[in-house]
């Protein structure tokens, strides 16, 4: 698990740069300075760039995200942001769109199943899944059926949907007793449940975080890796790196540090504190890259 280190480390100067706690980890950063501009930098988006909040709907990047990435993203060979979210959406709610800097930012959407590139400023996208609009005409007659907590609510995501359990009296609760049978809806219209903080996506199966993230790496004939997440969505992409890794590409896993879910903390190479922890991050990288 991650952590800041003291500004004796050799990659630590007056703090503003944590280091890894773990050798692959120490590699990895060490790869991204040393040939920056053959480094990706990879980020989820909520709980990542934007605070979790109750709606979704009203989540925002940190106001110090898009200037930060602004900063660091001429420097390296790409920044791409990874997210759950429609790929159209997450630029609306990052404000990624007409920023000097991010001419060339990729949003993979819809765990990568859409794609926003910054020089056309368009979506490309496969056909939706008919599973997803057949799972969303069922599911409040199916939450009502199996007597779901109050306060559970339905997400539109398009290409996906998802049932929110953080307004419940009891969401852990909520989130445990639906997540079975949510399984089995999905396995009848051809779905996958995707978990997150409480919250389960109903959505295609095929692609996630970590495809994603491989595709594109080997795309643009990346050299070093970094990804940064908050949730159980990003264990691919973690698993991703990790395969990177072995394949001999280095690359640095941050957690944007959640008490939630445990099980990124405990793979991460670098632990930081949330989106304001992930700017300090990103906002270090560009100064020290210089």
């Amino acid at each position: 698990m991650g952590s800041h280190t003291d500004s004796t480390d050799p990659y630590d100067t007056d703090d503003s740069l944590p280091a890894p706690v773990t050798p692959a980890g120490r590699d990895g950063l060490a790869a991204i300075l040393r040939r920056p501009e053959r480094a990706v930098i990879a980020l989820d988006f909520d709980g990542t760039l934007a605070p979790i909040v109750a709606d979704p709907e009203q989540a925002r990047a940190h106001p110090e995200a898009v200037p930060a990435l602004a900063v660091l993203a001429p420097k390296v060979a790409a920044v791409a942001v990874v997210t759950g979210r429609p790929a159209g959406v997450a630029v609306r709610h990052g404000g990624f769109a007409g920023v000097a800097g991010l001419e060339h930012l990729v949003v993979l959407g819809h765990y990568g199943a859409e794609r926003w590139d910054a020089v056309t400023g368009t979506v490309n996208a496969p056909a939706p899944h008919p599973g997803v609009a057949a799972a969303r005409a069922e599911l409040p007659g199916f939450l009502d059926r199996i007597g779901a907590w109050q306060g559970t609510w339905i997400e539109e995501k398009g290409r996906a949907v998802a049932v929110h359990t953080r307004r419940a009296s009891d969401p852990q609760a909520a989130f445990e007793a639906l997540r079975a049978p949510l399984t089995d809806l999905a396995t009848r219209h051809g779905l996958i449940v995707e978990p997150g903080r409480m919250v389960l996506e109903l959505r295609p199966p095929g692609m996630d975080k970590g495809v994603a993230l491989s595709e594109y790496a080997r795309e643009i004939s990346a050299e070093s890796v970094l990804y940064a997440g908050d949730d159980l969505g990003d264990l691919p992409a973690f698993g991703a790196v990790d395969k990177l890794r072995s394949d001999g590409t280095p690359g640095l896993l941050v957690c944007s540090g959640s008490d939630e879910v445990t099980e990124l903390r405990e793979r991460a190479d670098l632990v930081v504190d949330g989106p304001e922890g992930v700017v300090r991050l990103l906002r270090a990288l560009a100064d020290r890259i210089g």
